[in-house]
């Protein structure tokens, strides 16, 4: 019996176009290259992405608070820049995408596609020039903030901190979200507060995500959507990604488990149908201590790697979802969004 459903996992992976939306790959490699790594890809990912049957990767651009503000924009193109390093010295494995023809064109050739978003316009401070030059080396999606204040909005904490008044978009991130619009970017509303969330989804022109977001019902954290939320995304034609870290998907944190995240999906689909969830696991094992997520409390990923994939899978199908309604989650609906907005 458990052959017949691996193997049926491995066939409905092979039929599907399967998308993470959220992976800190360029701060890992970033991190890596520094101590004296090459080749990180293709030495530490590759396989896992195979197993998993992941075609398409978002890489998140992150800035970690000790370089803000000063070094945030050098950080953000130090990271660019190893990718493309990276990829120089694997050719044939990954390939950096800007539309989802291409991120099509790479599948067809072998590879795994990779397209770069900004995890917070931190790197931007308050000059709207740069996204431009972001977008021209290749970053077409833009998390407008991580959990704290930067130039365009006000992030949503992990856990309740002592604050004063809360802000929505700025009048900068009014401005910053029409032109990532106009250039054909993906804006990300994970990591948004709700006063940010409420103001985006009033002047949104195109289908926004929550790239690694999950439901505040199940799991009460400021960074998870309260049911509102998830009708306001599914209702602007979005899509949110089930984010795999235990912190994000049950109150039992330490004893969280596969289980637990497909309630997440579960409760989306009791809200607005199967079109607007997908993943976006934020698998971050390898680096938690960079990111000092253990300060919060001890995490760890509940799918805690891209090979580990076919087990949420299985999980999708014990629950009865359909082959139609799979493909979907594991990636048909990122794909629609992105087609939508980038090309």
């Amino acid at each position: 019996m458990k052959t017949n459903v691996t193997e049926r996992v491995a066939t409905l992976h092979r039929k599907s176009f399967i998308i993470d939306a959220h992976f800190d790959l360029p701060l890992d490699v970033a991190m890596r290259r520094e101590r004296g790594e090459r080749r990180v890809i293709e030495t530490s990912y590759i396989e896992d992405f195979r197993a998993g049957g992941v075609d398409l990767v978002v890489g998140a651009i992150f800035i970690h608070d000790y370089f803000l503000p000063e070094m945030g924009l050098r950080r953000a193109l130090d990271q660019i820049t190893y990718i493309h390093e990276e990829l120089e010295e694997s050719p044939g494995l990954m390939r950096l995408c800007r539309t989802m023809g291409e991120a099509q064109a790479a599948r067809e050739a072998g590879e795994v596609a990779l397209i770069l978003s900004l995890e917070g316009a931190d790197p931007l401070q308050n000059d709207l020039g740069l996204l431009r030059i972001f977008y021209e080396l290749g970053v077409r999606a833009l998390g407008l903030v991580w959990s704290r204040r930067n130039f365009a909005a006000d992030g949503a904490f992990f856990k309740e901190v002592r604050e004063g008044r809360k802000g929505g978009l700025t009048p900068y991130g009014v401005k910053l979200v029409e032109r990532a619009e106009q250039l054909g970017m993906v804006i990300d509303l994970s990591h948004i507060n709700d006063e940010g969330f409420a103001d985006v989804m009033e002047i949104a022109g195109n289908p926004v995500v929550a790239s690694h977001s999950n439901c505040r019902r199940l799991a009460d954290t400021k960074r998870n959507l309260t049911d509102r939320q998830i009708e306001m995304l599914a209702e602007n034609g979005g899509v949110m990604g089930m984010n795999s870290v235990n912190m994000f998907v049950a109150p039992d944190k330490e004893n969280a488990a596969v289980a637990d995240l497909l309630d997440h999906v579960d409760h989306v689909v009791g809200i607005c149908g199967i079109d607007h969830v997908g993943i976006g696991f934020d698998i971050c094992n390898g680096f938690s201590d960079f990111l000092q997520l253990d300060k919060a409390l001890p995490a760890f990923d509940i799918v805690s790697s891209h090979r580990h994939l076919p087990a949420f899978t299985s999980g999708l199908m014990e629950r009865g979802y359909s082959h139609e309604a799979i493909t979907a989650i594991l990636g048909g609906n990122f794909h629609r969004v992105y087609q939508q907005v980038m090309g």
